[in-house]
C-alpha cells in the first residue's frame, strides 16, 4: 500500500503530532508498506514534501490564493484577522497540494482538521482519506481569539472556527480520535455524526524512547536533598502553569524538600517567570527551555505534573508512564482516560491551585504511595502504548475503509 501521512502543522517540529507521524511511518515499513509524510515548511514559507524533499513555496501561488481570498471576501467572519490569516494559508496548503503526485498513493492519512478539509477538495476519486485529530483546533483556537487575540470580529471567528471543525472532522471517509472525550465533543457540540468517529488511541515507541539515554551515564545533576517536580510542555496559558506556580507558592510552606523544573518555551514564558519572582520561587522554579533529552530528565525526576486546561493525548504523560513517575494531572479533556486517580497517578480538578498543592505534598511526604503510582503506571503503560498493537489497529482501519470504498 502506498500512503501519504499529513498535516498542516509545520513539520519537523517537536511535539506528538511530528512524533506520531515518524513512528508511524516506521512501523507500517516495518509491514511492508510505503509511507511519504508532508506538511507545512519552515514559518508556513511553504507545502513541503518532506520525503521527496519538494517545496512549493507560497510566493509561487501567492496570486491564485488572493483571486480565492476575493471571491470568498463575502463571507462575514474574513473581517476578522485571525480567520483571514488561517483562509490565507489553507489556500497555500491546497494550492501545493494540488501540484504534487496524489494520485500515487492508495490513502492519505491526514492529521488535524484543517489538512483534512483541504485534502477532501483536491483529493483523486481513486484514494481514500482517512484522518485522526489529535485534539479539538476549535476549542484552542476559540480561546485564542477570545482571551489572547481579541478584536471586534472576535465572536466571527468563532463560528468559522467551529464549521472549521465540523469540515475537518466529517471529510475524511472515517475519522480516527484517541479517546471518547474528543468523540463526545465532536457528537455532542458539533453535530458530527456517531458513525463517522472511530477511538484508537495512538501507541508509541517505547524501546525508541528507552534508547535515547544511558542510565549509567546520567549527565544531569539532581540537586541535593531535593526532590525534583516536573513540567514539560509549551508555556502557554492552556498548559496551566501559571496554576502549578500557585501551587508551588502554596507548597513552600508546607515543605522545603523540593525543586521544580520547568521544560518547554511559549507566549506566557515572561509572565510565569514574573509569577515566580513575585512568589518568591526564584531559587525553586527554573525555567530550562526546550529540552532533547525528556527520558534523561523524566529518570532523574521524582513527581511529574502536567495542570492543563485543554488537553487531548500528551505525549508527555506517556513518556512519564513508561519511566514509572508518579503523575499529577487535571481532570480536563483525555487525561482521565490515560490516569486512574489513586491507582497510576493522581487527578485534580483543572484549575485548582491547591489541589495541585496537596497532590504534590501527598507525593513528597508519602515516597512509597509515589512509588507505587509510578510501578502501576508503567507497568501498565508498556502494555497499553505499544506501538506495534497501535500500528496493528490503525491498519485495520485502512484496510476496512479501503474495502468500503471499493
Amino acid at each position: 500500500m502506498k500512503i501519504l501521512l499529513a498535516t498542516y502543522w509545520i513539520v519537523p517540529h517537536v511535539g506528538g503530532v511530528w512524533n506520531y507521524m515518524n513512528q508511524l511511518k516506521k512501523k507500517l515499513e516495518y509491514f511492508g508498506h510505503e509511507v511519504d509524510l508532508l506538511g507545512y515548511g519552515d514559518m508556513h514559507k511553504y507545502v513541503y514534501h518532506v520525503t521527496d524533499d519538494i517545496k512549493i513555496y507560497k510566493e509561487d501561488v501567492i496570486e491564485e490564493v488572493t483571486k480565492k481570498l476575493e471571491a470568498n471576501s463575502h463571507l462575514e467572519y474574513y473581517a476578522d484577522p485571525v480567520v483571514k490569516f488561517c483562509e490565507t494559508q489553507k489556500f497555500v496548503y491546497e494550492l501545493g497540494i494540488a501540484k504534487m503526485e496524489l494520485e500515487k498513493y492508495d490513502l492519505i492519512h491526514t492529521q488535524d482538521v484543517f489538512s483534512s478539509s483541504v485534502f477532501a477538495k483536491v483529493i483523486p476519486k481513486d484514494t481514500t482519506l482517512v484522518a485522526t485529530l489529535h485534539g479539538s483546533v476549535a476549542h484552542e483556537m476559540k480561546d485564542y481569539v477570545m482571551n489572547v487575540h481579541v478584536t471586534e470580529t472576535s465572536p466571527l471567528a468563532c463560528i468559522y472556527f467551529d464549521e472549521l471543525e465540523y469540515s475537518g472532522a466529517t471529510s475524511a471517509t472515517k475519522t480516527i480520535v484517541a479517546n471518547n472525550w474528543l468523540k463526545n465533543i465532536l457528537i455532542d457540540e458539533f453535530k458530527v455524526p456517531e458513525e463517522q468517529i472511530l477511538v484508537q488511541h495512538y501507541g508509541y515507541d517505547i524501546d525508541a524512547f528507552l534508547n535515547t539515554f544511558d542510565a549509567n551515564n546520567i549527565t544531569i545533576e539532581k540537586p541535593l536533598e531535593k526532590k525534583v517536580i516536573l513540567f514539560l510542555g509549551r508555556l502557554v496559558s492552556l498548559k496551566g502553569v501559571h496554576h502549578l506556580i500557585n501551587a508551588l507558592g502554596n507548597l513552600q510552606y508546607s515543605r522545603d524538600d523540593w525543586v521544580c523544573w520547568i521544560v518547554g518555551e511559549g507566549e506566557k514564558q515572561a509572565e510565569l517567570e514574573q509569577q515566580t519572582k513575585e512568589l518568591g520561587l526564584v531559587d525553586k522554579v527554573i525555567f530550562l527551555g526546550n529540552r532533547n533529552n525528556v527520558a534523561e530528565l523524566l529518570y532523574v525526576t521524582d513527581i511529574f505534573v502536567l495542570p492543563s486546561l485543554i488537553e487531548n493525548q500528551p505525549l508527555s504523560v506517556i513518556e512519564a508512564q513508561i519511566m514509572g513517575k508518579p503523575i499529577v494531572v487535571s481532570d480536563t479533556g483525555g487525561l482521565p482516560e490515560m490516569v486512574t486517580h489513586g491507582w497510576n497517578g493522581l487527578i485534580t480538578k483543572a484549575g485548582d491551585d491547591q489541589g495541585i498543592c496537596n497532590s504534590l505534598y501527598s507525593l513528597l511526604e508519602n515516597e512509597e504511595y509515589g512509588k507505587q503510582l509510578g510501578n502501576t503506571a508503567k507497568t501498565w503503560a508498556l502494555d497499553y502504548w505499544s506501538l506495534e498493537k497501535g500500528a496493528k489497529k490503525v491498519l485495520e482501519i485502512y484496510h476496512q475503509v479501503l474495502k468500503k470504498n471499493n
